[in-house]
């Protein structure tokens, strides 16, 4: 069974936010930046791989480390943390965006929060009914 880890924060969002801050809010509303992660690294994998997006390209994890500035032990961890939560891929030890753009990776984000939820209510159900509730 594969495990997706799902983490989705509701933060409010400000009406002029320019494209980092707003790329931010967006990365944070999916849990990228946990308390550990003073220097964003995970979000600056994520903008490197959202860069390469736009041609339809994939990048290496030493790539990325050479960008972003980070250590490719760095790199390594903070993909398979992406990878976890569903929003990126791996293929031929170069990494992509799980889909073609963001707006199709909410849409996607979506269908597997939407998957799980049914899940949990099909379980819950049995377990009312076990237990007589």
């Amino acid at each position: 069974m594969a495990v997706r880890r799902i983490t989705i924060i509701k933060i409010s969002r400000l009406e002029n936010y320019n494209i980092n801050e707003d790329l931010q809010w967006f990365s944070n509303s999916l849990g990228l930046f946990g308390d550990r992660d003073k220097e964003k690294s995970c979000f600056r994998v994520f903008l490197e791989i959202l860069k390469v997006s736009k041609v339809h390209a994939g990048i290496s994890s030493e790539q990325i480390a050479i960008r972003s500035n980070l250590t490719r032990a760095t790199v390594i961890h903070h993909i398979n943390t992406l990878i976890s939560k569903g929003l990126i891929i791996s293929k031929d030890n170069r990494y992509f965006l799980r889909v073609k753009n963001l707006e199709e990776l909410v849409d996607l984000i979506r269908s597997d929060t939407i998957e799980v939820l049914k899940d949990l209510k099909k379980t819950a159900k049995d377990l009312d009914t076990e237990l007589g509730l």
